[in-house]
């Protein structure tokens, strides 16, 4: 699994695996959201490419892992949301 961080997101679409209130208590700018629990039935709406992000950066690494087995190009950010923040990236509210 490949792994980036935030700053190398740029040229990428940011996929939210987060549940329905962690996106609501703040998010990546022009994030996609798909909660994990979704993600199959919703594959069709993942970007080719797509850098996929969620808290810490183990449940984007178990949807990357998916993402990849089925041909996929897909990236795990590393360090998820909360670095996201730490490094002042752009966010839609904050992350507690």
């Amino acid at each position: 699994m490949r792994e980036i961080t935030p700053a190398e997101t740029a040229d990428r679409p940011i996929v939210d695996v987060r549940e329905q209130h962690e996106w609501d208590a703040g998010h990546a700018v022009d994030a996609l959201h798909i909660p994990m629990s979704e993600i199959v039935e919703r594959l069709d709406e993942v970007p080719d490419g797509a850098a996929v992000i969620c808290r810490s950066g183990a449940r984007s690494g178990q949807v990357v892992a998916f993402l990849e087995q089925r041909g996929m190009d897909a990236v795990n950010v590393a360090g998820g949301t909360l670095r996201w923040a730490a490094e002042g990236r752009p966010m839609v509210g904050s992350v507690a």
